[in-house]
């Protein structure tokens, strides 16, 4: 599938009056800049030094027709939801159009392939990608990695011997199942290497690939629409107006994509990008009792900025918004994957900490995270602009408090009770601290189990 690389790359300008006036592409990182014109270059390259001894048939050039007038009508009927979804989406953007370049990359020759996909990102640009503000130069640099990925694809077919070899049997599943797979590795490096280009290492690699690649949800995605694309020319083989059904599930899977995009969205608290109270609250409780199935220790936190009225007071809710949003980043960068990290309300921010021993050890990896957290949050300097200029927000504090051993029959609001009580003794202790609380006394024990 498409995947474009749909981040705000962009840094201070560089005026570059003689190449194409004021360009956007030209305020790129200038690795970024040599990335996009060799990748461009060379789909176009490739497509062109394989005209000349194109031999394409009348088949050929009615079924490229037939494969761009389904992906305009795929798109007109899904413009509406395609400017919803991705003005919702915040991670990599995926479209849905590969259904047509992947079956054009099994079905025709590679310039015929690159025709459809021009075609239809040109298409794309003018109906969903432009009204969404997008910019040229992703656009383009998308549709020559498709080019790409449909040339590495064809050539996993013509080395099984063609459509013949493809439709039959578990060995033509094999062979699609390879296309798919290549086809969404050419894509999705091309496009994830020229953003890790413009990101570059940064100070908090954690999670970097994880980050990169997009969630497991769009992954998936993009490997439905593969298999649908592969279908689709099963069925132009098979029987060409069997194509016609493919419309349909098309347009369901893009009303499916919009309600779960939707969905993360409501899930979402708008300042940080953590999860919200009550996203968090559901999300935390089933990993709690998840825990409490499997005998596992798992630890709560509860943080409260100190002093933060003070930082709205002196330099404006923007500025503490911008405070927010550095001790979220600072608390993804600390937690493990699959740690369940939220905002509370207000200055607040809980943590469930998942997958710890059920001994001394657990407790002493809990502090240190719980110290590091502190610690990490007492060092942010953060960059604003204020009415009188920039300046940067430092000393900022936190305090903690923290309950352990959470694998017995208590509930999650009980848990909270006692790291909320821990907190206060924090705060009572001076603040800037970090205070366990003893584990909350359980409801019941489950039947056949003893009591912690």
């Amino acid at each position: 599938m498409g995947r474009s690389p749909d981040r705000p790359y962009l840094r201070r300008p560089r005026v570059r009056p003689w190449l194409i006036g004021h360009w956007e592409m030209w305020q790129l990182r200038g690795s970024v800049v040599v990335a996009v014109v060799l990748v461009c270059g060379a789909a176009a390259l490739l497509v062109g030094a394989q005209i000349v001894p194109l031999r394409a048939t009348g088949r050929d050039v009615l079924l490229t027709a037939a494969l761009v007038l389904l992906g305009l009508v795929h798109t007109e009927i899904a413009s509406k939801v395609e400017r919803m979804r991705r003005r919702v989406s915040e991670s990599s953007y995926y479209d849905l159009s590969s259904v047509w370049t992947f079956a054009a990359a099994l079905l025709l020759p590679p310039p015929l392939a690159a025709v459809v996909v021009v075609a239809l990102y040109s298409h794309l640009w003018v109906r969903v990608w432009r009204p969404a503000k997008s910019r040229l130069h992703r656009n383009v640099y998308t549709a020559a990695a498709v080019v790409l990925a449909t040339q590495a694809a064809h050539a996993v077919v013509t080395g099984s011997g063609g459509a013949p070899r493809w439709t039959d049997g578990a060995a033509g599943l094999a062979v699609l199942a390879l296309a798919v797979v290549v086809y969404a590795v050419v894509n999705n490096v091309l496009v994830v290497g020229v953003i890790a280009l413009q990101e570059g290492s940064g100070p908090e690699p954690h999670g970097r690939v994880r980050h990169l690649l997009g969630k497991v949800d769009d992954i998936a995605l993009e490997i439905a629409t593969l298999s649908l694309g592969a279908l689709t020319a099963v069925a132009v083989v098979l029987n060409a107006w069997l194509v016609l059904l493919v419309l349909v599930p098309l347009v369901v899977l893009h009303r499916a994509d919009m309600a779960r995009q939707l969905e993360q969205r409501a899930a979402t608290d708008g300042k940080t990008g953590l999860l919200n109270a009550a996203a968090w609250h559901d999300k935390a409780e089933r990993a709690l009792r998840r825990a409490q199935r499997q005998g596992a220790a798992a630890g709560l936190l509860i943080l409260d900025l100190d002093h933060f009225k003070s930082v709205n007071d002196t330099y404006g809710h923007l500025a503490g918004d911008e405070v927010l949003s550095a001790v979220a980043e600072t608390l993804r960068a600390e937690v493990r994957e699959g740690d369940v990290v939220g905002r509370f309300g207000g200055e607040e921010f809980t943590v469930l900490l998942r997958g710890l021993e059920p001994t001394s050890a657990g407790h002493r990896q809990m502090e240190l995270i719980a110290e590091r957290i502190r610690e990490r949050i007492g060092q942010l300097a953060v960059a604003v602009h204020t009415p009188d200029g920039p300046l940067t927000i430092e000393g900022i504090s936190t305090s903690v408090g923290a309950v352990f051993d959470l694998g017995r029959t208590c509930t999650l609001q009980q848990v909270l009770g006692a790291a909320d009580a821990a907190l206060y003794a924090a705060k009572r202790d001076g603040r800037n601290l970090v205070r366990f609380g003893p584990p909350a006394a359980p409801t019941h024990a489950f039947p056949g189990r003893p009591q912690a």
